[in-house]
């Protein structure tokens, strides 16, 4: 392939993590907070997740200017019984709150087979996606959860009025070569997703939400009517249901375990969570665990497709491959986005990184 130079929306991830590290400790959040921030929400746009990724800087920045996401100290440890522990975060960064959580597992996961972390009152835990790889790398099996109890974004299957967050959940699978990540929510889409078609001035690609009479449609606008509509549960009008029992596991594992939910009307910004480090060794063994995921990886990656159609992609494999590109070549940011950083760059007399010159093949 031709290779050609190319200047525009890409930029060094050393400067970009910098800009984000520098703005939030200017807004009061300690380094190693900030650093685990900004790291979190680099590695989101890093894979490719622009909707979590460095697009939630401003909204960041105003809750720390409203003291609304607390700048210093540590969680409370509510219980701790070895494999399980609760957490009460005091609204600390979900960034640096997942992470810590990962730390306490990663030391305790030798002496307990399995490991399981409830959090309440975290402030916004960013991209879920961001976070299995460090676990898979490590031979362990990873599930995170979260919901905002706050948010009312998804109605009931067969309901109109919303009720619950869309309550994602984020599994990292060892293999042997790159890890398995998933990170999927129990709606039929995001939420962020349906704010950034309304940004752009866009429909959806398919009918994912109800109006706020019934009615399916594809205008991100619905959401924001009054009264409001409602993003479908996963598996839409046809399977929903199924979307629906999977929302009610995940509200039961994140806000039911940590002792704070929709029960308690939340006023502000805020997610519970859930996390679990699962050991292989302990159980039918590492080999023999990597023997089968890697069986049933290569099983699926060579299925035959219809003829014109790409090859079987595994969940987070596009992401991981694009995370390598970026880190290579620069980070290709929405102009929007770009607009954002820059807007919080003069607010805060922080200078704004300059756009890179990349050499890259075609078809990257």
């Amino acid at each position: 392939m031709a290779e050609h130079s190319c200047t525009g929306n890409r930029y060094s991830a050393d400067a970009l993590f910098q800009l984000a590290n520098t703005l939030l400790q200017q807004t009061g959040l300690v380094p190693k907070m900030a650093e685990a921030v900004a790291e979190t929400l680099l590695e989101a746009d890093l894979m490719g997740h622009s909707t979590h990724g460095l697009q939630l800087l401003a909204p960041y920045l105003t809750e720390l200017e409203r003291d609304l996401m607390t700048k210093t100290g540590e969680p409370e440890i509510i219980a701790d019984h070895g494999a399980a522990i609760i957490l009460d975060a005091k609204y600390l960064p979900g960034p640096y709150v997942v992470r810590l959580a990962m730390d306490t597992a990663f030391a305790r996961i030798q002496a307990h087979p399995v490991v399981t972390i409830v959090v309440r009152h975290s402030h916004h835990t960013a991209c879920l996606a961001a976070y299995p790889e460090r676990a898979a790398k490590r031979g362990l099996l990873m599930l995170l959860a979260t919901n905002d109890p706050r948010a009312k974004i998804v109605a009931p299957f067969g309901g109109l009025r919303p009720v619950y967050s869309p309550d994602p959940l984020a599994v990292g699978i060892p293999t042997h070569g790159d890890p398995i990540i998933i990170d999927i929510s129990m709606s039929s889409t995001a939420h962020g997703q349906v704010l950034k078609a309304q940004r752009e001035g866009k429909m959806l690609p398919h009918d994912w939400l109800l109006d706020n009479a019934g009615n399916p449609t594809n205008d991100p606008a619905a959401l924001s009517a009054d009264p409001s509509g409602s993003i479908l549960p996963l598996g839409g009008l046809d399977l929903g249901y199924k979307g629906f029992a999977l929302g009610l596991m995940m509200e039961a594992l994140t806000a039911a375990l940590s002792g704070h939910g929709r029960a308690d009307e939340p006023k502000r910004w805020t997610n519970s969570i859930f996390l679990q480090l699962i050991n292989p060794a302990a159980f039918g063994g590492i080999d023999a665990f990597l023997r089968e995921i890697d069986w049933l990886t290569e099983a699926c990656r060579t299925n035959p497709v219809k003829p014109g159609n790409p090859p079987v992609r595994l969940p987070g494999s596009r992401a991981l491959q694009l995370k390598a590109e970026q880190l290579a070549h620069g980070v290709a940011l929405d102009t929007l986005i770009i607009e954002a950083l820059q807007r919080l760059s003069k607010k805060y007399g922080v200078p704004f990184p300059t756009g890179i010159a990349v050499r890259h093949l075609q078809g990257v």
